[in-house]
C-alpha cells in the first residue's frame, strides 16, 4: 500500500479517551527518539494507521479499532525479535498480541517506563538485533 503523510488531524476520528491515549503514545515515541538523538521521526500512514520510523530503527505503528474498543496497540514488524524481547522483559507490566503488538488498556495509565524501553529497542533495532535480548 502506498505510504502517505500522517494528517495532523489523524486522531480526530477517534473518541476523546482514545485520542488522548494515542497522542500520549506518539509523544513518548518522539521523546525517546529525541533523547537518543536519532534524528527526525518520519511519520506516515501505513495500512491506514499512523506509522513512525527513524533511520536504523524498525517502524512502529499505533492504532485503535472499534472492534477491540478496550485496547489500543503498538504494532511492530512480526519478523523481528522485538515483541518476544518485550515479553521477556515486561510480561509483568505489558500485554501482547502474538509476535506483532503491545496491547494497552485504554482505561489505564500508560506504563511509560516499560514503553520507553520497548520503543528504544524498536527505534535502534538494526544496530542491536544481533545482541541477546537486544542488549537490554
Amino acid at each position: 500500500m502506498a505510504e502517505q503523510e500522517v494528517p495532523r488531524d489523524v486522531f480526530e476520528q477517534f473518541p476523546a479517551e482514545i485520542k488522548s491515549q494515542l497522542s500520549g503514545l506518539r509523544a513518548i515515541l518522539h521523546s525517546v527518539a529525541a533523547d537518543l538523538q536519532l534524528g527526525d521521526v518520519e511519520e506516515s500512514l501505513k495500512w491506514g494507521q499512523p506509522s513512525y520510523a527513524v533511520a536504523g530503527g524498525s517502524p512502529v505503528r499505533i492504532f485503535w479499532s472499534a472492534q477491540s474498543p478496550g485496547i489500543c496497540c503498538l504494532y511492530f514488524i512480526c519478523s523481528t525479535k522485538l515483541v518476544d524481547t518485550f515479553r521477556e522483559l515486561h510480561s509483568d507490566t505489558l500485554s501482547f498480541q502474538g509476535n506483532r503488538a503491545i496491547e494497552l488498556r485504554v482505561d489505564a495509565p500508560l506504563p511509560e517506563l516499560a514503553l520507553r524501553q520497548c520503543l528504544q529497542l524498536a527505534l535502534t533495532y538494526h544496530s542491536i538485533k544481533h545482541l541477546p535480548l537486544l542488549g537490554a
